[in-house]
């Protein structure tokens, strides 16, 4: 074989070795970053919502079918949510600044009052759209991924227009909200855009044809409107939700969200429809545990307004969604603690959490865990209390849970006790009353305290 015949099959082995590469890493990006989309799960035939023969799964529920727009707005929004992160604490309702701590610096939220100078007031329907659909502001800069755009996305144009009118209807509040601050690269917007280039499908909700009308209400308001992925799904390698693992549970803001899944251990599997029913729209279900942190104010801003029909729907989707098992959580401990203070708790859990339980917290909660007062601070069978990272324990007892004047809130301690003493009563909680003792520290707990 001539030396050119061999630089031929050389240059052909090279080629095809390199195309290869390329053909196997470009396999493994849409394996592990591509993943499916948020229904996917559930297979069946998506159809354009005008080509659905059911009643209409988006929208206002039947009780607000003949409302005002404005009417109907206010409804969606407070299905989107959207008071929770554009309020900052002490802060008008929507007139933004409110600071999300990420791993790479600092964001705060947009002022969405009708205000011209610092808030959406000269926005037209076009550019409201656009930010809602596409992740783009007014001035076509992107927007980052902590306004939920990619979930967003599936809220039909006559929705979504809707939530406008509403927020054009409130008073405009001139608030200059903080510039965003973050570390290189990720203060480089473009870098953005090409991530919801990847990530933001902008396609409007399509109803899955196979799947009852009250499947598809509750997929679009779980999916789009409430955004329920945005918290209890994990991230991938490129901070999109990983649909492959979708409900399994994530840690937001310092708090833990938990599983949702249908696994009967360690998700919702086992509740009843009328417990998550329970849960959703009163922050609280007999033996399961009540609501706090973003969860808490997810049932106040939100879901508590939700009209039973809509809360269905949502529990309806919930039950479909495939089960997968959290291996770090343990199955809920449903029997009390023993009555006596005497006995329940190893002896190596630091002795402070003891003393700082019966000093402060025993009147309320129990020493079985089942209160005395008011079933809200029942700790029996509360995932958090079962939770060995006791995440939400150290930070309901740093900033207490809150209350919206019917479910019982419960004060913070965090100005009373060090990081060493919170840890010590987390540890002897879950100890006391969950599955596994925790064995959370007092680093820990010192960057919960930072994180809000």
């Amino acid at each position: 074989m001539s030396w050119f015949a061999r630089l031929s099959v050389l240059w052909r082995t090279v080629i095809i070795a390199f195309a290869s590469v390329v053909a196997v890493a470009a396999a493994v990006f849409g394996w592990v970053v591509l993943g499916p989309g948020p229904t996917d799960f559930a297979g069946g035939n998506r159809v354009p919502l005008a080509n659905y023969r059911e009643v209409d799964p988006t929208g206002v529920p039947p009780e607000l079918a003949h409302a005002s727009l404005i009417e109907r707005g206010q409804y969606l929004t407070r299905a989107a949510d959207c008071v929770a992160c554009h309020t900052a604490k002490g802060g008008a309702p929507f007139a933004g600044g409110l600071a999300f701590v990420l791993p790479f610096g600092t964001i705060y939220s947009a002022n969405i009052t009708p205000d011209k100078d610092t808030g959406i007031g000269s926005w037209n329907d076009a550019a409201f759209l656009n930010a809602l659909h596409k992740g783009i502001d007014d001035e076509g800069k992107p927007l980052y991924p902590a306004m939920p755009y990619a979930s967003y996305t599936g809220v039909t144009d006559a929705d979504a227009l809707a939530i406008k009118a509403y927020l054009f209807s409130l008073a405009p509040v001139h608030n200059e909200v903080p510039e965003n601050r973050l570390h290189f690269p990720f203060n480089q917007r473009w870098l953005i855009g090409a991530w919801a280039s990847l990530f933001d499908s902008d396609r409007r909700f399509e109803p899955d044809a196979a799947r009852s009308a009250q499947w598809n209400r509750g997929a679009y308001l779980t999916e789009n409107l409430a955004h329920c992925g945005e918290c209890h799904t994990p991230r991938n390698i490129a901070f999109a939700l990983d649909n492959r693992n979708k409900f399994a549970g994530e840690t937001q803001s310092g708090w833990r969200a938990y599983n949702i899944t249908s696994d009967r251990s360690s998700g919702v599997g086992a509740w009843s429809a009328a417990e998550l029913a329970q849960y959703l729209s009163g922050g609280h279900a007999d033996g399961r545990g009540t609501a706090s942190g973003p969860m808490g104010e997810a049932v106040d801003d939100s879901l508590k307004y939700l009209t039973k029909g809509d809360i269905a729907a949502i529990v309806n989707y919930l039950q479909t969604v495939p089960a997968l098992a959290s291996s770090d959580l343990p199955a809920t401990k449903t029997a009390p603690a023993p009555a006596s203070h005497r006995e329940g708790v190893a002896v190596d859990i630091d002795p402070r959490g003891k003393r700082i339980f019966e000093g402060a917290c025993v009147s309320c909660h129990g020493w079985t865990g089942a209160s005395p007062l008011t079933r809200y601070a029942t700790l029996t069978g509360a995932r958090a209390i079962n939770d060995p990272a006791a995440i939400n324990v150290a930070q309901m007892v740093l900033h207490g849970t809150g209350s919206d004047g019917g479910r019982a809130g419960m004060p913070a301690f965090g100005h009373a006790y060090s990081d060493a003493e919170i840890a010590a009563v987390a540890n002897y909680v879950t100890a006391r009353f969950g599955a596994q003792p925790s064995r959370i520290t007092t680093k820990q707990v010192a960057q919960l305290r930072q994180e809000n």
